[in-house]
């Protein structure tokens, strides 16, 4: 049997059943009319509801998360790109949002705990945390999958395992709660290999981990994965070759911040469209931009990163189909605690 990092009652399952999600006072606005496409305008512009009762008041400030720390405070993909452009904020500007707070995160899961906390509105991870954070009872609804190929790649130590058979008895650096857990764990279990003990680093420790020889192999994410192949170290295995283990990208928003605006979806995925064609036209530019949050070259973002896969939908079958694959997953190794419906969960 390999060893499983549980996320039970204890660590991040237990802060995420520890905090509770704030109610905001809603204000109510003197009765007013309807913006012309039908979506609630600016602050005291709010439509009226039926019967001429009013809406809430919509926050001026949104707060935002993502994954990854970089020195322009930007994520990538559409939602990166139209920010950092300043398409997103101009639509949401419509509805009275006149700044977007931006915040970087390691890992899902401290993401999660800062949304479940009230320090963010929304934002965008990996599907496994994700889904591991609605499980142990966060309040959330996802409205963007905002791409579904999102590959786990196995890395070995120089002089160490040559195959996924060789892990035995071997220690493996992961990044727990994240879309290559949910990989690496899938495969260990797939492949029936014994004895195979997992311990959480952030990939920067992994890697350093890795390079002492401190580790046996690490989990790694695409562009990373290439710099440590280009650098000598083996590739046992990668989720390519397992279609089912593959992971995606999700926008979740905390339905406190719902209440407030219901509309938000539709706003957002709008918005984030926008920019998605935006950037479609200018490719080149868009390489160089993420070329600039993660230091590697446009090239290779170009190669671990392509346009191509970034989802002009907030949803496809293919995609809530991995989503129900990595659930069911979760549920039936207790790598989270409770089952829940996907279909109500997500925001159509």
């Amino acid at each position: 049997m390999f060893v499983k990092q549980k996320q039970g009652k204890s660590g991040f399952a237990r802060k995420l059943g520890a905090i509770a999600i704030l109610s905001a006072a809603i204000s109510l606005l003197g009765a007013c009319g309807t913006a012309d496409n039908g979506q609630k305008a600016a602050g005291s512009a709010a439509p009226a509801a039926a019967g001429g009762a009013a809406g809430p008041q919509l926050p001026s400030v949104l707060n935002y998360g993502y994954i990854g720390t970089n020195k322009l405070n930007y994520p990538g993909g559409a939602e990166g790109w139209g920010l950092y452009k300043g398409i997103i904020q101009e639509e949401l500007k419509k509805y009275g949002i006149t700044e977007v707070k931006l915040t970087g995160f390691p890992n899902g899961p401290d993401q999660s705990e800062s949304l479940i906390s009230g320090r963010l509105d929304f934002g965008s991870l990996g599907d496994t945390p994700a889904l591991l954070a609605r499980s142990n009872g966060a309040k959330t609804r996802a409205i963007t999958q905002g791409a579904t190929e999102s590959v786990g790649y196995l890395i070995g130590k120089k002089g160490g395992p040559a195959a996924v058979a060789d892990l035995q008895g071997k220690t493996v650096a992961i990044q727990k709660g994240s879309f290559m857990h949910r990989y690496i764990a899938g495969l260990v279990k797939e492949q029936n290999i014994p004895n195979v003990k997992f311990i959480h680093m952030l990939r920067t420790d992994g890697e350093a981990a890795l390079s002492r020889g401190e580790v046996d192999a690490m989990t790694n994410s695409a562009i990373y994965a290439f710099k440590q192949i280009d650098q000598g170290y083996p590739l046992l295995d990668d989720a390519t070759k397992h279609p089912h283990l593959i992971g995606t990208s999700i926008t979740v928003v905390s339905e406190d911040f719902l209440k407030k605006f219901p509309d938000f979806p539709k706003v957002w995925n709008e918005a984030r469209l926008k920019a998605l064609k935006d950037l479609q036209a200018k490719p080149d530019e868009y390489y160089q931009f993420l070329s600039q949050l993660n230091g590697f070259t446009p090239e290779l973002n170009k190669k671990s990163s392509p346009i191509s896969t970034i989802k002009d939908v907030p949803f496809t079958d293919e995609g809530v189909k991995l989503l129900d694959g990595t659930k069911k997953f979760l549920i039936d190794e207790k790598l989270a605690d409770k089952d829940f419906d996907l279909n109500s969960w997500i925001v159509k």
